[in-house]
C-alpha cells in the first residue's frame, strides 16, 4: 500500500490507440511468436514519489480464428513516466489495440522541505 501524506495528489488519465497493425501488416497482425509494443508516456508534470500506475485495455479487435492472447502492462515506472506495454506471443493476431492509464501520486509541495 501507498500511504499519500502530501495534500497535493495528482491524477492524470490518458487513452492511446498502440497499434493499428492490420493496416500495414504489422506484426501484431502477420507475426507469430513474442511480440511486443511499447509506449513512452511522460506526464506533463513531476510527481514527488513514484506514482501508481494502472492500465487497462480499452479497445481491442482480433482475429476470430486462433487463441487471443494479450497482456498489457506499465513498466519502468518513475515520477516522470512509464512505459506502456502490450504484449501477445504465439499465433495470435491482433489487428489494434487502444489502452487507458490512470496514475495516482503526491504531488510535489512548497511545504516539503528537505533539510539533508
Amino acid at each position: 500500500m501507498q500511504r499519500l501524506t502530501s495534500n497535493n495528489v495528482g491524477i492524470t488519465q490518458g487513452s492511446r490507440v498502440l497499434f493499428s497493425d492490420f493496416i500495414d501488416d504489422g506484426p501484431m497482425w502477420t507475426g507469430t511468436g513474442p511480440r511486443e509494443h511499447r509506449f513512452k508516456v511522460e506526464f506533463a508534470e513531476r510527481y514527488a514519489a513514484v506514482p501508481n500506475v494502472m492500465v487497462s485495455i480499452a479497445m481491442w479487435d482480433s482475429d476470430t480464428k486462433t487463441n487471443q492472447r494479450m497482456d498489457i502492462a506499465a513498466e519502468n515506472v518513475s515520477e516522470t513516466g512509464f512505459d506502456l506495454v502490450f504484449r501477445t506471443w504465439g499465433d495470435s493476431r491482433v489487428a489494434r489495440v487502444r489502452a487507458n492509464w490512470m496514475v495516482v501520486g503526491p504531488l510535489p509541495n512548497e511545504d516539503d522541505w528537505e533539510l539533508y
